[in-house]
């Protein structure tokens, strides 16, 4: 696996929370901890999230929601809407995929993202042509996101 440091020039580094959970059927609690599998079609979780965008050009508040597929193999695969309320009060679009695998921590998800931003404002206008590769990880006992962007 690449090394941080030759993964290209840091844009972001995401802490963030989880501040709601929509369930469509199944128990997004037993299915993060093992205690259930999901069914065959897989089970769709919808995660909300708000917290800290930190990088060298691009601070702010980022919330979003992540549309989760778990599917019944263990993978679950990441479909993120948000947007980044920069510190000058600009918005920055975000979208990432990806996918989480669970880590050899119990309920802790080992996470990688492909994404892009795209904005307006003149002042982020260097935002739109960015191809994102990210890493981090997802923490379900404690709610936390920890995740670093890179520009590829």
């Amino acid at each position: 696996m690449a090394s941080e440091s030759t993964i290209g020039e840091l844009v972001y580094e995401v802490k963030a929370s989880l501040t709601s959970i929509t369930e469509h059927g199944v128990s997004f609690e037993k299915l993060a901890s093992g205690g259930m599998l999901p069914p065959p079609e897989g089970a769709r979780v919808d995660v909300a999230f708000e917290g800290e965008v930190a990088g060298p050009r691009l601070k702010g508040r980022l919330s979003g929601v992540d549309y989760l597929h778990m599917r019944a193999d263990g993978r679950i695969d990441l479909h993120i809407h948000a947007s980044i309320t920069a510190d000058d009060g600009e918005r920055v679009a975000f979208f990432a995929d990806g996918v989480a695998t669970p880590s050899d921590t119990p309920g802790v998800f080992n996470l990688r993202e492909n994404a892009t931003l795209q904005s307006g404002s003149p002042a982020y206008q260097w935002v739109n042509g960015l191809q994102v590769w990210a890493i981090g990880t997802a923490n379900v006992g404690t709610g936390e996101l920890n995740v670093k962007g890179y520009a590829a």
